[in-house]
């Protein structure tokens, strides 16, 4: 029997009921809450009084959600103008609240796009990841970043178009090496006249909206009378942009003739959990694939419910595409469909295809959907028995859950970064990274940047989170170093109160040959391990990860300091000002010793910003 002051499911019943009288009749959203005001569910519905009256019939209901009415404390709603508005909110509160209790589609990940800048005389073609500015065309989404790098290179192999940034495009005298190896047509340089790169533009975008053979055909008849005219030069570059727009199409291992803009979207499940491979195809184009791990996906839920729900995600922060090709079909496909098409503000179709080569791609989707998830669940087995090696190896109470793995970056003390990777029983953890660009202590004092990185990173932990009552705190400290690394870490955690959580420093043997690593911690003597040992393996890889990071962070750092003007420094002196600036000029240093009279004269800067900018190089110049 519950105890009078325990929680059982009739107290979620009651909360429901005492808030149906209050709820309407018409579309919207609600959340269930728990005790402490954290949402355990969100469901949409047409009517929100009649949906939610189907809590509190308890018997009909599964376990799951038997589970969430026992938590449950409190109610919210939000009413919409139909229910396929609702599905539209549902998503969108799903992604951002995570709730416990439903399908929650858990990637961090932003989706890269392909960019051509519209608002320079000679556009720039490149990669690009957030928020859409006016100003510029974008094509995507891509599957991943090796995706949209791989088709930047194949395009500026057939249209031969900049990919450098304006600053560097400014600044360029002669032709870089993309013009020497034929990937660039080097209209910094006016190599080429701005009529000719506006229409290598034109194809370029012609192409990416599906027009390859219109273009194909038109280089080809250019490739002709080119050498009808003996001009053999032109002929064969020609021939060159031909051959690479034939690399361009037949490189991806699914093709889906006659469709445009589609994705192809196929789940496996198996063994409690699910996996959603979804292939891009725009403009005729595979713009590769990418696998999604659903959590909460549990056994009472049917592959076509669990569908429904990754479809209204996938799409909360990516535009539609006309056409979904599916494996399994939604129960509310419809309503999906519908609410796809209020986003999109067109027609969206939902189709799972019978037979035919639609069918083959939703195949060819499935079967990486299930290899993936097979990877996935034997590549859990294995972690968690490495995860236990660690545990047994540094007299852990258990395996860790989180592991913090150090490393530090420099160059004769230049650009000094510290860095945090972090990794748990599902892998490494991306979206946990951190970089700590050093402010204090010497680039070239290892110690120092070491300590400065443990006082910021466990500093603000026990600021933000003194009970450590998160998921933040790490079970297992790596640092990459010796002895003199972890008497730093050592001291730092000492002088914060943090002695409970384990340090080991991994240091490299003699010649630093890996294999031959020694672990430090305190009270213990080093220890070795066998060579081929796979705890030894999985240190080493998450020491390489972390030194991996750090050199990245550092390179970014350095290219960032290298690449920085000295219009940067000037106050109230934006993006477009500089800009305007430079392509007057030609270079800061132009505008550095350039009289006010002629800065007035830049177009688009007027005399206040003009005096501003010559005060910057000429404090005392009047």
């Amino acid at each position: 029997m519950t105890a009078p002051d325990e929680p059982s499911v009739s107290d979620g019943v009651a909360v429901i009921e005492a808030a149906l009288p209050r709820l309407p009749l018409t579309p919207g959203v609600y959340r269930m809450l728990d005790a402490k005001g954290d949402a355990l569910y969100v469901g949409k519905a047409r009517s929100l009084r009649r949906r939610v009256t189907a809590y509190t019939q308890v018997s009909r209901l599964s376990e799951r959600l038997r589970r969430m009415v026992f938590e449950t404390r409190s109610l919210e709603v939000v009413t919409t103008a139909s229910e396929a508005e609702a599905l539209l909110l549902e998503a969108n509160l799903i992604k951002r609240l995570r709730p416990r209790f439903n399908i929650v589609l858990r990637d961090d990940k932003s989706y890269p796009w392909l960019v051509i800048t519209d608002d320079h005389p000679y556009p720039q073609i490149a990669k690009h990841r957030g928020e859409r500015r006016k100003g510029a065309s974008y094509y995507g989404p891509f599957a991943s970043a090796w995706a949209v790098n791989q088709t930047i290179t194949a395009l500026q192999r057939v249209f031969l178009l900049r990919s450098c940034r304006d600053t560097v495009f400014d600044s360029r005298t002669r032709p870089c090496l993309l013009f020497q190896i034929k990937r660039c047509s080097a209209p910094c340089v006016e190599r080429i006249s701005h009529e000719d790169y506006a229409a290598l533009v034109r194809e370029a975008k012609e192409f990416l909206s599906g027009g390859t053979p219109s273009i194909q055909k038109r280089l080809a008849a250019e490739m002709e009378h080119a050498a009808e005219n003996l001009e053999f030069e032109r002929a064969a570059a020609l021939r060159d942009r031909i051959r690479g727009l034939t690399h361009v199409q037949g490189k991806d291992r699914v093709n889906l003739d006659g469709v445009g803009d589609a994705d192809v979207v196929a789940l496996h499940q198996a063994a409690g959990q699910a996996c959603v491979q979804v292939f891009f195809f725009r403009g005729g184009r595979n713009n590769g694939n990418r696998p999604y791990f659903l959590s909460t996906a549990k056994q009472d839920q049917t592959p076509e419910e669990v569908m429904g729900a990754f479809l209204a995600q996938l799409y909360d922060d990516l535009p539609p595409p006309p056409l979904v090709l599916l494996s399994h079909e939604p129960p509310e496909a419809g309503l999906i469909a519908e609410a796809l098409s209020l986003k999109a503000n067109r027609r969206v179709e939902l189709h799972r295809p019978q037979r035919g080569e639609k069918k083959d791609a939703v195949e060819h989707a499935a079967t990486n959907a299930r290899e993936a998830l097979e990877r996935r669940l034997a590549e859990g087995t294995a972690q968690a028995q490495l995860l236990d090696g660690v545990a047994n190896l540094f007299g852990l109470a258990g395996p860790p859950e989180r592991i913090e793995i150090y490393d530090n970056s420099h160059i004769q003390g230049a650009n000094p970064y510290g860095v945090m990777v972090v990794a748990g029983p599902s892998g490494f953890m991306k979206q946990a990274y951190r970089k700590f660009s050093i402010k204090t202590a010497p680039g070239n004092d290892d110690f120092a940047m070491m300590r400065e990185v443990f006082e910021r990173r466990f500093g603000r932990a026990l600021r933000e989170d003194p009970g450590r009552e998160s998921e933040s705190w790490p079970d297992l400290v790596l640092i990459d170093g010796g002895a003199g690394q972890l008497s730093a870490a050592q001291a730092v955690m000492a002088e914060l109160g943090v002695e409970d959580v384990p340090l080991v420093a991994v240091a490299k043997g003699p010649d630093r040959d890996a294999g031959r690593e020694w672990f430090h911690m305190a009270g213990r003597d080093p220890i070795q391990l066998p060579p081929r040992d796979p705890v030894l393996y999985y240190l080493q890889r998450l020491r390489d990860e972390a030194h991996r990071f750090a050199i990245s962070a550092h390179r970014a750092g350095r290219s960032k300091a290298l690449t920085k003007s000295e219009l940067d420094d000037i106050p109230g002196v934006g993006t477009a000002l500089k800009r305007r600036l430079l392509n007057h000029f030609g270079s800061a240093r132009g505008v550095r010793n350039a009289a006010l009279e002629d800065i007035e004269k830049t177009p688009g800067i007027g005399p206040a910003v003009a005096r501003k900018v010559y005060q910057h190089f000429h404090p005392t110049g009047g």
